[in-house]
């Protein structure tokens, strides 16, 4: 088993850069999973007869199953080893693609796509968890560049592999292509990747993962049920309910046991809190005017699905080229992480902007955008992700990990549907460009708002740091 207090080291792990492309292989499978059946839903509703409602479960089911399990995959990473959990997620998200690759009904499609999403939990967890393991803090924020610069890359390539895969094979082969991914990142896990663990080995907290898998799952559920079933709607109201009780009282649970999953004593430190409150303003932000973007580019600009996919590729190749070049995590270094997430969120914010307000020319509004969305990017949400898992203990890894996924599930699902209700409202009464420049201008707002606010709490927690060092 690797030493925790390796990563503390003048070196970190000798194989490190290796197992970080392994560990990124790893998270690649899943991100693409994530964005490449959207393009697959025409031939899913043709071969399998699915109606409406069969292809938001097969989306739905799992994304709601994986946000709800994020906080206990990460959990039991600490607990009982990051590289065995690891090893299962690859396992069952490999499992999970030959069955929905080879699924002859849409129930059997949901179930394996549920099953997919518990292996997607583990992997989005351990991941991360291990990076901040066998890396020294000064390489962290450069391994976590490039650990969310595979993010980005995922975002871009998902819609265009799953095209040329339809157009070549069957649907069912946008799930096999997983498995040859698995079956190399099952071999090269086994073989260079450390154990690690919390050496304390906390009694497992059964009730606190159960409350938060019910908690996030019904919070998640109720978001996406939002725009098409009504905000007041009986389901929506309902589900909601269930969400904050439940959560509620996984935050009474875990205040007062001696062994909490979640350590709410994390929230009072201001590095912590801005970091979240941040995560939480830049994913609503970004994914809701994300959600939009893809609509703008179809209904507004003309182009076709190929074609509209191809011209977001330019967000996402400026935050791999910048972080995979080190630049980003070089100018944070130089920056600091509040100025960092600042200024990166203002860029994202006037990307937003440019999009929204100068596409009367064409592509070239939106050019501008995406690139400053992905300069933005690139500077900020390492310095984010960093500044999470730098607040949590080392030997809690996990648990940041399973945290830092969450929010941004729920930032996410958040911003779509709200920003989706705001082009909603507007498009019976102005049209349809109109509704979707004022959910860009909103996005921009929120992810404004975000950046100043963690950037504020956290150079607060620096001055009090330092303080207290001075004392």
């Amino acid at each position: 088993m690797y030493n925790m207090s390796t990563s503390s080291t003048s070196q970190g792990h000798p194989q490190r850069w290796l197992i970080l492309g392994v560990i990124c292989l790893a998270q690649l499978t899943v991100l693409l999973d994530n964005t490449v059946l959207n393009v697959a839903i025409p031939s899913l509703t043709k071969e399998l007869g699915a109606e409406t409602s069969d292809i938001q479960w097969m989306i739905n089911a799992y994304s709601l199953v994986q946000s709800g399990l994020l906080l206990s995959a990460g959990s039991a990473a600490d607990r009982y080893g990051r590289k065995k959990m690891l090893i299962a997620g690859l396992a069952l998200f490999g499992i999970g693609s030959l069955v929905a690759g080879l699924a002859g009904s849409t129930a059997q499609l949901i179930a394996a796509r549920a099953g997919m999403g518990v292996g997607g939990a583990l992997l989005l967890t351990t991941t991360l968890a291990v990076a901040m393991q066998i890396f020294t803090p000064e390489e962290q924020p450069k391994a976590i560049g490039i650990w969310a610069a595979v993010n980005a890359l995922g975002f871009a390539i998902g819609p265009l592999l799953g095209g040329f895969m339809l157009n070549h094979f069957w649907w069912g082969a946008i799930f096999l292509i997983n498995l040859p991914v698995v079956a190399l990142g099952l071999v090269a896990v086994v073989a260079l990747v450390p154990e690690s663990k919390n050496p304390r080995g906390d009694r497992p907290d059964l009730l606190g993962a159960l409350l938060s898998t019910i908690g996030m799952a019904s919070l998640v559920f109720a978001i996406i049920s939002g725009p098409e079933h009504g905000w007041t709607s009986g389901r929506v109201l309902g589900t909601a309910a269930v969400a904050v009780l439940v959560l509620g009282g996984f935050a009474y649970w875990e205040s007062r046991i001696p062994y909490p999953m979640l350590d709410l004593h994390f929230f009072r430190d201001r590095r912590f809190t801005g970091a979240v409150t941040g995560a939480v303003l830049i994913t609503f932000g970004m994914g809701g005017a994300l959600f939009l973007l893809t609509q703008h580019l179809q209904f507004v600009l003309g182009y076709g699905p190929l074609e509209a996919g191809l011209r977001t590729a330019p967000l996402a190749l400026t935050v791999v080229v910048l972080n995979f070049s080190g630049l980003s995590a070089k100018w944070a270094g130089r920056l600091g992480t509040p100025v960092s997430i600042a200024l990166g969120m203002v860029l994202m914010s006037a990307g937003l902007v440019s999009i929204a307000l100068l596409d009367s020319g064409g592509y070239a509004g939106t050019l501008l955008g995406l690139l400053l969305i992905g300069g933005g990017c690139a500077v900020a949400n390492p310095a984010m992700a960093h500044a999470i898992m730098s607040a949590i203990p080392p030997e809690k890894a996990g648990v940041g990990a399973g945290l830092n996924g969450t929010l941004a599930e729920f930032g996410n699902g958040l911003g779509v549907a709200v920003l989706g209700a705001v082009l909603s409202s507007r498009v019976p009464r102005v049209g349809l460009a109109a509704g979707l420049e004022a959910g860009q201008l909103v996005g921009a707002c929120a992810v404004l708002l975000g950046g100043l606010l963690a950037a504020a709490l956290l150079r607060r927690a620096e001055r009090a740091d330092s303080e207290v060092v001075v004392a």
